[in-house]
């Protein structure tokens, strides 16, 4: 095996060199991070809706229009759908073997994920700012 005692890598993995991606815990902490942020941005938007039972569509729009709304509102909209790509891209990374489909799935997972994203965080946006 190798010199050092430590190394827990069996001969062919230490002759080929491969090891850990390094990105693991990056991942990990990024999805912790997303899921405070949905949690709290989440318990607001609930909050919020809950008040909200038999309001008008003016009220409505003058709610998101506030711009601390707003800003909350796009918060949740990020953080959920970038915490919605990880989760997936692990489901997809565990369970899915073949290269090829494994690749269109981290395609669309992508490719959904980010214009969800982009499409709430527009529409949020366009009623904000009044247009």
């Amino acid at each position: 095996m190798s010199s050092n005692s430590n190394d827990l890598r069996t001969p062919l993995k230490h002759a080929r060199g491969l090891g850990s991606a390094k990105d693991g815990t990056g991942h990990f902490i990024w999805q912790r991070v997303t899921a405070i942020g949905v949690l709290l941005s989440g318990l607001w938007l609930l909050g919020t809706l809950l008040t909200l039972r038999t309001v008008e569509y003016g009220y409505l729009r003058a709610l998101v229009a506030d711009p601390i709304n707003a800003t909350v509102l796009v918060a949740f909209l990020i953080c959920a759908f970038w915490h919605a790509k990880m989760g997936l891209q692990v489901v997809i990374e565990d369970y899915v073997h073949t290269p090829l489909t494994a690749g269109v799935a981290h395609l669309a997972n992508i490719f959904v994920c980010a214009l969800a994203a982009i499409a709430g965080v527009l529409a949020v946006l366009r009623i904000a700012l009044g247009s």
